[in-house]
């Protein structure tokens, strides 16, 4: 399976990709992009069967990014993974079409949990 990490931070992408060898998922193949928009060009382009993505990103934001590719008729199973943790912003997500919101900071037992049924 093909996953995309998506966050503004390269070093947070390096620590996202080596919480999902840690969580059992390493023998996935693993795309980065830098933001939303960046995003959207490697979901086209790379077709990935998960996206993960922080919510605060220049250019496009998370939200927005997950909103567009729903909008384009996309479902690829999408998750975020970042700091904003509110009941006001899960909602938000679960509504826009994510399956699962996991706050930073992270251990690989919450992405094990929130991936599983997704990569089962």
């Amino acid at each position: 399976m093909r996953i995309l990490v998506v966050d503004d931070s390269r070093v947070m992408r390096q620590i996202v990709v080596r919480t999902l060898r840690q969580a059992g998922f390493g023998g996935h193949e693993i795309v980065e992009a830098v933001d939303g928009v960046d995003g959207l060009a490697k979901v086209a382009e790379t077709e990935p069967d998960l996206v993960l993505s922080d919510w605060n990103m220049p250019n496009l934001t998370g939200i927005d990014f997950l909103r567009a590719l729903r909008a384009s008729g996309n479902g690829v199973e999408f998750g975020f993974v970042t700091s904003e943790g509110s009941d006001d912003m899960q909602e938000l997500a679960q509504n826009a079409g994510a399956r699962f919101v996991i706050v930073k900071p992270f251990t690989p037992e919450a992405f094990e949990n929130a991936l599983s049924p997704v990569l089962a």
